[in-house]
């Protein structure tokens, strides 16, 4: 919601997966599973990661000191895999916390199945392609598959099936489902030494020959010879539209399994549309969770308030609902309690915490105090 999560986030943390060797009890591992509780009318989320070696008894600690500290719903990243899902799903629903299965959608660092396919991913403008690992843009694991391609379209949609299927799951969420950053936080543009101040050749994207093709079979014009791609609307509408029917998508592969799909996402819409082709108010979609981080944008505390409020209203007379998405090591606990109270104010749903194992105390008691 790994950079970060931001979700972008992307940009400057990664995803931590965590490797505890030692053997799990068996009565762990056959716990039976009981529904969650009802969640509460706010609702209050924790991304985390699981590794595929975490014991069970790890697990359900971890997990405890999130239950025991307020938290309802639970975002894990298991690297897209339902084998480690299935292990700690029932874990969460003995505890009376909600799963929902956390995954890297478009950007796919890492994935061995995609690796053997170079056609597959997405190619800037100035013909840098996110497969060769020198030419990614940011950071190396900027590993960007194209929704115009048929087959790696595919495969992204299988890993939203197979976690779909675990049981005890309440949804599959989506995060880096977008485009690479055309446009970086300002906050982050001076750790990379950058001036973004129009759309630059290295970070427009997807210039792949699946999506010039396919674009081109729609509009008669190839956006590799275009003067200024960037103001040619059809292009730009183009890109918005593969990620929504990849969305889309989705939510029939979800729903046919009895879950809802959810999506960490930009600010809010207008922002989102800018900087990373992800229109989201025009998804179908059960829940979104934007990531207001109003330090990586420079902005002040009371921008969450306004930037809440703007995705609440861009949603306004549709089904799904917007819990905002706090960066939480960069808040002091006053200011958590400030936070939570605009989201509230603003209209938002709930409220998902990010940066997994970095929670303080003083934190977490503002979490529990905001609920009474």
């Amino acid at each position: 919601m790994r950079i970060l999560k931001i979700a972008f986030l992307s940009v400057i943390l990664s995803v931590v997966s965590c490797n505890d060797n030692t053997t799990a009890p068996k009565e762990n591992l056959k716990t039976k599973e009981v529904v969650a509780e009802a969640p509460t009318s706010f609702k209050y989320w924790k991304w985390i990661a699981v590794g595929d070696k975490e014991s069970a008894s790890s697990i359900e600690k971890r997990f405890s000191i999130l239950k025991e500290n307020g938290i309802d719903a639970i975002l894990i990243n298991t690297n897209a895999d339902p084998k480690t899902l299935s292990k700690a799903a029932p874990i969460a629903n003995k505890l009376g916390l909600e799963v929902h299965a956390w995954m890297f959608t478009t950007n796919r660092p890492g994935d061995s199945i995609a690796q053997q396919h170079p056609d597959w991913y997405m190619v800037s403008r100035s013909g840098k392609s996110c497969f060769v690992k020198e030419d990614r843009p940011y950071v190396g694991y900027y590993q960007w598959l194209s929704p115009s391609h048929p087959e790696a379209r595919k495969h992204i949609l299988s890993l939203v099936e197979g976690l779909a299927k675990v049981e005890g799951v309440t949804s599959v969420h989506l995060d880096y489902i977008r485009y690479p950053d055309v446009y970086l936080p300002v906050g982050l543009l001076p750790k990379y030494d950058l001036k973004q101040e129009e759309e630059l050749p290295d970070y427009d994207f997807d210039y792949s020959d699946a999506s010039v093709e396919k674009f081109m079979a729609l509009h008669h014009k190839d956006p590799r010879k275009m003067e200024n791609p960037a103001i040619d609307i059809e292009w730009k509408n183009f890109r918005l539209n593969e990620i929504r029917s990849l969305v889309n998508e989705a939510y029939e592969v979800v729903h046919k399994h009895d879950k809802k799909l959810s999506a960490a996402v930009f600010p809010y819409p207008e922002m989102a549309d800018h900087m990373v082709r992800q229109r989201w108010d025009k998804w179908k979609i059960d829940m979104v969770l934007p990531m207001i981080y109003y330090n990586f944008y420079n902005e002040e505390l009371d921008w969450i308030g306004y930037a809440t409020k703007q995705g609440v209203e861009d949603l306004e007379g549709k089904p799904t609902e917007l819990h905002t998405g706090l960066f939480t090591p960069k808040l002091t606990p006053e200011d958590l309690k400030k936070a939570i109270q605009m989201a509230k104010d603003n209209g938002a749903s709930g409220i998902a915490f990010f940066d997994d194992g970095k929670m303080t105390e003083e934190q977490f008691e503002i979490i529990k105090n905001s609920k009474e």
